[in-house]
């Protein structure tokens, strides 16, 4: 249940919980003025989650959690911010010479030599582009759409992404315009 709720395993989520609660004191639990508990890392945490994971907008986390929207927005920024500082340097970067090693052994022992990842581009629907632009980002479908070219390892590490930018996009055009290729040669 856990798992489908938040999509990740609850170990992984109460990690990224004492993780941001030891980067930024907003998220450690603390008491009003009359001595009452205030909102908890958790409930700030599960908020935010809820409108990465959902979409939703911050005053709708007001009817499930009870968290008032500029809380939720306040929240949102500071776990962002505390998320950059704490996992970038090990999981938003590029691979190091020890990594492309490890990716090629990973890749020779599944019997695919020479394969660091798996390269994809994924068309998204621009479901709010606004009118003005929707022409420029039309894809073959006609509506407005985004393609971000990713690229993944066997356990999921994202070590590229690229959007794609207005024009006629196809994914030959986006890998063209990316700079994954020359990064790696």
């Amino acid at each position: 249940m856990f798992c489908r709720r938040f999509r990740m395993g609850r170990s992984l989520f109460l990690h990224i919980v004492e993780k941001v609660e030891a980067r930024d004191n907003y998220f450690v639990q603390r008491r009003d003025s009359i001595g009452r508990l205030c909102i908890s890392a958790l409930q700030k945490i599960i908020a935010v989650f809820r409108m990465l994971a959902y979409g939703c907008l911050a005053d709708a986390t007001d009817e499930y959690i009870k968290i008032e929207e500029s809380t939720t927005i306040e929240s949102l920024k500071r776990f962002s911010r505390a998320v950059m500082e704490e996992f970038a340097d090990e999981y938003l970067r590029s691979p190091n010479t020890a990594d492309v090693v490890r990716l090629l052994r990973i890749g020779k022992d599944r019997g695919f030599p020479k394969m660091l990842g798996i390269i994809d581009c994924m068309h998204w629907k621009w479901k709010n582009c606004p009118t003005a632009w929707a022409r420029q980002y039309a894809g073959c479908s006609g509506s407005a759409t985004i393609i971000i070219e990713a690229v993944a390892n066997y356990d999921l590490w994202i070590w590229h992404a690229y959007f794609g930018l207005f024009g006629t996009n196809n994914d030959i055009n986006v890998l063209e315009a990316s700079h994954l290729f020359s990064n790696l040669a």
